[in-house]
């Protein structure tokens, strides 16, 4: 019998818990060193949860999976909608690691959040305002890290789905379209942010765009002493 791959989560506690009443996953890969940025990323989506009446009990409405790569992280918040997964070191970005949760996952739609970005208070909101999209394309403050308010910018003539112009936090998706028609998560290195994304936008059936914000990008940028990733360093040496 071929062995369970190292990032395929094993049955932990909570796991094998009735589906049917989950709507949302985040899946929230870290390296375990922003522990003060993944509080604040928790406690955002929490806040979102409550603003839009959706349950942070662990049993239907909204769950967040973090997983840290290649430590053991801090459980930086006790909260029962939260499970924490220790993986295997795999230093590229986070792919695996979303590819596992993505298997642990039970939501019925899927966001993509990295530990140093945050939700919106508005977000759930606006998430269940569109509950036909298979992916729903939003707005998020890129300010802090780019020279620009936010993304995706709508340019007439181009394509809004380009490279640089959209990022995971943009998105709501079908848990049907990123599992089941897509296969989950895939690729390496940097590029399998956009690579993910085309690949769902191109086969998702439904596609909603708002302009509504979503999400702050970078938000936990500089709370963590050590946690900044190559491109956070330049910005810091360059203020």
């Amino acid at each position: 019998m071929q062995g369970r791959s190292p990032f395929e989560p094993g049955n932990r506690a909570g796991s094998q818990m009735k589906t049917d009443n989950i709507q949302y996953s985040l899946i929230t890969p870290s390296r375990g060193d922003r522990p003060c940025a993944l509080a604040q990323a928790v406690d955002a989506v929490k806040l979102a949860a409550e603003q839009a009446g959706l349950s942070v009990d662990g049993l239907s409405g909204v769950e967040m999976l973090v997983g840290f790569d290649g430590v053991k992280g801090e459980r930086v918040r006790d909260y029962p909608f939260i499970r924490y997964f220790d993986f295997p070191k795999d230093n590229d970005f986070g792919n695996a690691i979303r590819h596992g949760l993505l298997k642990a996952s039970r939501g019925r739609r899927i966001i993509f959040h990295d530990d140093d970005n945050v939700l919106t208070p508005q977000a759930f909101c606006i998430y269940e305002a569109y509950p036909e999209a298979d992916m729903l394309i939003g707005r998020i403050d890129v300010s802090r890290a780019f020279a620009k308010p936010w993304l995706p910018e709508i340019v007439e003539g181009r394509e809004l789905v380009r490279q640089c112009n959209i990022d995971p936090l943009c998105l709501c998706l079908a848990r049907s379209l990123v599992v089941d028609i897509c296969g989950g998560w895939q690729g390496q290195r940097y590029e399998a942010d956009f690579l993910n994304i085309v690949r769902y936008y191109r086969r998702a059936r439904k596609v909603i765009v708002v302009e509504d914000l979503l999400g702050i990008y970078d938000a936990g940028r500089g709370l963590d002493a050590g946690g900044l990733n190559f491109r956070q360093e330049r910005l810091e040496n360059s203020d």
